[in-house]
């Protein structure tokens, strides 16, 4: 099985492609900022998850790059907060993408809570 396996790796990658289609039509002035912070945040849920798996034979460090998947998954709906304040997306949209984060947050939690499925010894 490969890390691509993974259904929060699956959820979570397609969700940092949506939020990148959606952030492409930001104000230029949001480039190095809320533009650049969500794609970053949200690409950042999938490549943690990866490091996770290849790693997953130190129980300590799975945990710790779950955690850290989960922090950025967090951060990501925070500045997705953002963006429906800032009027960069409608509320539709954003309850769209807030709920596909909240599903990759419970299947991150899941593997923290459940190590061995993942091939944790």
């Amino acid at each position: 099985m490969s890390f691509t396996d993974l259904l929060a790796f699956k959820k979570s990658f397609a969700l940092a492609m949506k939020i990148f289609e959606e952030s492409k039509s930001f104000p230029k002035e949001e480039k190095y900022a809320l533009t650049d912070q969500i794609r970053r945040s949200s690409r950042s849920v999938s490549a943690n998850i990866s490091e996770t798996y290849r790693k997953r034979q130190y129980p300590r460090h799975f945990a710790s790059k779950l955690s850290d998947s989960d922090a950025e998954n967090s951060e990501t709906y925070t500045w997705l907060l953002f963006a429906l304040k800032c009027e960069y997306l409608d509320k539709n949209t954003f309850e769209n993408l807030s709920t596909e984060n909240e599903e990759v947050g419970k299947l991150i939690n899941y593997m923290i809570n459940n190590p061995s499925k993942f091939g944790v010894k």
